[in-house]
């Protein structure tokens, strides 16, 4: 999860800085493209619509890398905590000795 997430912000961060670097020339209709290819022409509002999916998808990937390390990080505790804890069975197989 953590890197599929990694990923997922990784490509969301190219593809803005590639659409921001390619469209600077200004005007009413923005042409958008990416690597040389033509990908919409758009108005104000479809550039700011785009940008605000941009920023979720970058949001959702960041949530994804958080969950990762989260999950990561209690399964590494509960591992430990497994390792450290003493069975009922092999605390039986233990001879009584009295204090």
């Amino acid at each position: 999860m953590l890197l599929l997430g990694l990923l997922l912000l990784a490509a969301t961060v190219a593809f803005t800085v590639l659409a921001i670097a390619g469209n600077m020339d200004g005007g009413p209709q923005y042409s958008v493209s990416v690597l040389g290819h033509h990908i919409a022409t758009m108005n104000g509002l479809a550039l700011f619509s785009s940008g605000l999916a941009l920023a979720l998808i970058a949001c959702l990937a960041l949530a994804m890398m958080r969950g990762g390390a989260l999950h990561h990080r209690h399964r590494a505790a509960r591992a430990r905590d497994r390792d450290e804890t003493t069975s009922l069975d092999e605390m039986m197989r233990r001879p009584h000795r009295p204090a």
